[in-house]
């Protein structure tokens, strides 16, 4: 029995989960695969129930399951809390109680939704890349607050600060995760910093290069992360693997699901040590504006339960039936309102997608 505990979170979150356990429900049907679920409660919704946006009982369920899946956190509903009680608060706080340290985001053009991208086909055609995101330290974890200080017209006047702090231990760990999945893909790393301005980027680069003399299949590159958001418009099939820090990710990321045409499609995986569980999510926020409307596309949260059978349980056979579903069902013409272009398209809402994905598994 594989244990799974159930995040659906706020917004769309619960519709896009029901899609995604329904397509596990036929790969159980085909596999003989038993799934046992355990809703648990994080983000807005938890706020409203217990006051906090991450229950102690959540934690200790996610531990003890073999993988996470989670829809999505966050709404306006809940903009004008303090920062420690708004629904983010809790996805961060999953992240450092499960030792959640890489962010793994494909980016990958499907042929039949080549005309989604905004960029010219013969631009886009064929990107297959990796984003491998240091999840737990940095900005998003560093040192903040506020205070006044003097100013210039001798008023004293506001200031915040947030601290970029990154140790060799957590450069080093991110890094030999993404060695070792650029050695199961193209054997191309490009390690993503700003080493001609900040001191923990040139920490960053130090360590990534000593470590690169234990991969030496690997051909290891560096750019400046304002470089790399340029070519990844220009030209994005220079890159297999990424790998940056926290900040940096989360922006270059988002930048690169948009060369597939819609971030509704992109999946992703946060893991940690081995053994510990992995949780699973599309990229996508909780697009309360269409929530409860059939308007969702499920294809991200349901490409975010292959990556949970491929990296958390070690079912590749498994996951690729479901993704060779989910490009079935694009080549079939099928699409949601976000991934249609003009032409003869199905337009299809959010069960009808996972169903016809259920299908074809």
């Amino acid at each position: 029995m594989i244990k799974i505990a159930v995040i659906k979170g706020d917004g769309i979150g619960p519709e896009i989960i029901a899609e995604a356990q329904k397509v596990l429900a036929a790969l159980s049907s085909k596999t003989g695969l038993e799934f046992e679920y355990t809703d648990v409660l994080m983000g807005g919704v938890a706020i409203d129930a217990t006051g906090v946006p991450l229950p102690d009982e959540t934690v200790e369920i996610c531990k003890k399951s073999d993988a996470v899946m989670l829809g999505a956190v966050g709404g306006p509903k809940w903009d004008t809390l303090p920062g420690h009680l708004r629904p983010e608060a809790g996805l961060l706080g999953i992240r450092k109680a499960l030792g959640l340290f890489a962010n793994l985001r494909p980016a990958v053009i499907h042929e039949a939704l080549i005309d989604a991208s905004t960029l010219k086909p013969e631009v886009v055609r064929g990107v297959d890349l990796m984003a491998v995101r240091e999840l737990t330290g940095g900005v998003y974890f560093g040192e903040r607050g506020r205070g006044t200080e003097p100013s210039d017209t001798g008023v004293d006047c506001e200031f915040a600060y947030d601290t970029d702090k990154y140790n060799t231990m957590e450069i080093e760990r991110i890094a030999r995760c993404a060695f070792d999945i650029a050695m199961k893909r193209g054997k191309k790393l490009c390690s993503v910093d700003k080493a001609n301005v900040l001191e923990n980027s040139r920490l960053w680069r130090e360590t990534v290069n000593k470590l690169a003399s234990q991969y030496p299949e690997v051909e290891l590159s560096h750019m400046y992360v304002d470089n790399t958001a340029m070519q990844l418009i220009r030209y994005p099939l220079q890159f297999d693997v990424i790998v940056t820090s926290n900040l940096f990710g989360d922006i270059l990321s988002d930048e690169a699901s948009m060369l597939t045409g819609s971030i509704g499609m992109l999946p992703s995986a946060s893991l940690g040590e081995k053994g510990k569980p992995g949780m699973y999510e599309p990229i996508h926020g909780s697009a309360p504006d269409i929530a409860g409307k059939n308007l969702a596309n499920p294809l991200g949260t349901i490409l975010s339960v292959a990556m949970m059978l491929r990296y958390s349980l070690g079912l590749e056979n498994e996951a690729k039936m479901i993704e060779d579903a989910v490009t079935k069902v694009l080549e079939d013409g099928y699409r949601t309102k976000d991934i249609a272009t003009n032409g003869e398209f199905k337009i299809v809402g959010t069960v009808e997608m996972g169903s016809l994905v259920a299908q074809r598994v």
